[in-house]
């Protein structure tokens, strides 16, 4: 800003100053630092040409409007009898439906929007990915539309000649010309390479040019091409994959845009299990808050009325109202006090997992109703098919078929690269029919067949065509061949990425099946702990009553009583999520929690199209022709019930490098 002001002194000092008295100012000046001369010459007042700051904060403009889950809420729950709260009774389901309606965001109980907006994914993830402008299906669709020009300009020429002035009474000594120019081109691309190419070119010319037969003409060409890739370009193979006319080395067709879109297809789905796991995760752990707190408060009960009864005997004097008897069941009951409010309002107690809870599903933080878990536990055994388990980790999980779907992109990519590794040659025929007239359009004249431009290229007198080759050759190939090589270097990559995953993954089922046999057997654990707690907790009261015992061990008896009731629903809840945890590894998450995912339908108009280009281009059998052809794209449409399919294939590193040799 300091320059800015300089600019505008400086040239108020040019408008003022005559050149004697500004160069005087600058003799004058040396080496001394600049003073402002000239600061009552102006309007101290009148700033307004520059400010003091280069930018400010500034809210933006936008419509929008406060949703009342995130506004309308009422104060939220702090320590509060869950009693006296209504209660919102709640199944398993009912909360996985909920929050998979809610919103377009797949929420996730790890990470937050708030900060991470880029990376959260929503429902209209694979709806981008389709209309994706640059990489979707109907971008690469859009390389094989036809392209329609039209161009119309007019020109005004005044020159002057190089010439003699004894010979302006033959030519003229300046040219003056108008001139208008009329094109008109359609260009269309097949699957196949071709590039068909249809011209129209009109020119108008009026000048003072002597000797001319028409003081204005029209001069126009009809023209057709075709330019056919022989080599390098040519075949449907290499134009669905890299699209027409890509670089070496950039893949943008029809087959890697479908496969792009179902690996965003497998990225929603992911997202998608991510919110199921954790819906189920925050409903088992609210059932688990409940439970504890229940036994926190049957802990306070009970050391309350310990604490009530040695107070009663301390009044009369009697056997067992001692003074430190007194302070410790005190003491206990406070300590229980003190986990009751932890169990209720800490940050896993019972009011901030429900919190949770709501949050995935979408609802208000508070509504003046507390979310009760209506689904129990399962208390039996379950055996579980550890062989088919392995079959459906290997060929449901959306990892591995995102990555399956990855190792198809490169197997096409290796493909068209092998067919760039070759020269260009095209095949480029022209023919053009050629016109002059008078008139643009004008009625037939058998007497000059200059009278009209349409009537002298339709009647084809000036035709002209063209034919030949083009070759271009890249002496050694390198760029084709460093693409090429890259490619399969990708390929064995994937391939070897896939089999780390079913590695990895076989070692996570390992582990959630091993999770499924040690909660299950610390259930069986824990409830014969909590029956020997049980008994012991009544036979020391009874001891302590008659006074055969210290209060002490009471009093422990009853702590321990607590905790085991809270491992117990710790157990049950460890023993539902490694359930959950071992269909999640398996693949059968969405299964297990009966969510089936889906699009919606199209329009009739859109069933009826797609009908009538189907016949146009309905696969054909290629016979015995020897052609270098991709395998299928797809298997058909997944289904979770499709487990350990006979026909699926297993890319390995080896087979790869194998497979797509450069030989």
């Amino acid at each position: 800003m300091l320059l800015q002001k300089s600019v505008f002194q400086t040239s108020s000092i040019l408008r003022k100053c005559t050149s004697y008295s500004l160069t005087a100012l600058m003799l004058g000046t040396g080496c001394r630092a600049p003073i402002d001369r000239f600061s009552a010459w102006r309007d101290t007042k009148d700033i307004a040409y520059y400010q003091n700051f280069a930018h400010q904060i500034e809210y933006p403009d936008v419509a929008s409007c406060n949703a009342p889950e995130s506004t309308a809420i009422p104060i939220p729950f702090s320590i509060k009898n869950p009693s006296e709260v209504p209660a919102w009774d709640l199944s398993l389901q009912e909360a996985v439906n909920t929050a998979l309606h809610s919103s377009d965001v797949l929420r996730s109980i790890g990470g937050s929007i708030v900060q991470t907006q880029l990376g959260t994914s929503t429902t209209l993830d694979p709806g981008l990915a389709e209309s994706n402008p640059i990489n979707g299906v109907e971008a690469a669709l859009s390389a094989f539309d036809a392209q329609v020009s039209t161009e119309l300009f007019w020109q005004k020429n005044n020159r002057p000649q190089n010439r003699l002035p004894s010979l302006s009474f033959i030519f003229p000594a300046s040219l003056e010309q108008t001139t208008g120019n009329y094109i008109n081109s359609i260009t269309k691309t097949t699957a196949t390479g071709t590039k068909f190419t249809l011209n129209s070119n009109v020119v108008y010319d009026r000048n003072n040019n002597p000797g001319l037969q028409f003081n204005s003409s029209f001069v126009g060409f009809l023209e057709a091409g075709m330019r056919q890739p022989l080599m390098q370009g040519y075949g449907t193979t290499y134009n669905r994959i890299a699209g027409p006319n890509s670089p070496v080395g950039q893949y943008n067709g029809v087959l890697i845009a479908r496969i792009n879109l179902d690996i965003s297809l497998a990225d929603f789905e992911r997202g998608v299990v991510t919110l199921v796991d954790d819906v189920e995760t925050a409903y088992w752990e609210l059932y688990f808050a409940y439970r504890t707190l229940d036994a926190q408060v049957t802990g306070r009960e009970n050391s309350l009325q310990t604490w009530q009864r040695i107070h009663e005997l301390q009044k009369v004097g009697a056997r067992g109202g001692e003074a430190d008897a007194e302070a410790q069941a005190r003491s206990q009951y406070y300590l229980f006090e003190s986990l009751v409010n932890d169990a209720l309002a800490s940050t896993n107690g019972l009011f901030a997992t429900e919190q949770r809870l709501r949050y995935l599903m979408g609802v208000t933080a508070n509504d003046g109703r507390l979310i009760k878990p209506t689904d129990q536990p399962l208390q039996a055994e379950i055996q579980v098919d550890w062989y088919r388990a392995v079959a459906d980790a290997t060929s449901q999980r959306v990892e591995i078929r995102k990555q399956k779907w990855t190792i198809k992109r490169r197997e096409l990519e290796l493909l068209a690269s092998r067919l760039n590794r070759r020269a260009r040659l095209d095949a480029v025929t022209l023919y053009r029919w050629r016109g002059l007239g008078d008139h643009l359009i004008d009625a037939r004249d058998p007497n000059n067949q200059f009278s009209s431009l349409a009537q002298n290229i339709t009647e084809g007198n000036f035709q002209e065509w063209q034919a030949g080759l083009e070759w271009n050759y890249n002496v050694g190939l390198r760029q084709a061949s460093s693409a090429m090589r890259n490619a399969q270097l990708s390929l064995v990559r994937e391939c070897s990425v896939l089999k780390e995953m079913e590695l990895r993954i076989s070692h996570d089922l390992s582990n959630s099946q091993r999770q499924i046999a040690r909660s299950y057997a610390q259930v069986q654990t824990n409830y014969n702990r909590v029956e020997a707690d049980q008994q012991q907790v009544e036979v020391l009261r009874n001891r302590y009553e008659r006074g055969l015992i210290n209060i002490n061990f009471l009093l422990l008896a009853q702590q321990s009583l607590a905790t085991s009731t809270s491992s117990y629903h710790r157990a049950l809840t460890d023993y539902m999520l490694a359930l959950r945890d071992f269909h999640r590894e398996k693949g059968s998450l969405l299964n297990y929690n009966q969510v089936q995912l889906a699009e919606a339908g199209y329009t009739d108009g859109a069933y009826s199209s797609a009908y009538q280009r189907g016949r146009d281009y309905t696969p054909r059998d290629p016979g015995t022709t020897v052609s270098v052809q991709p395998g299928p794209i797809s298997q058909g449409s997944f289904s979770p019930e499709m487990v350990g399919q006979e026909g699926a294939t297993y890319v390995t590193p080896e087979s790869a490098s194998e497979q797509f040799s450069p030989e």
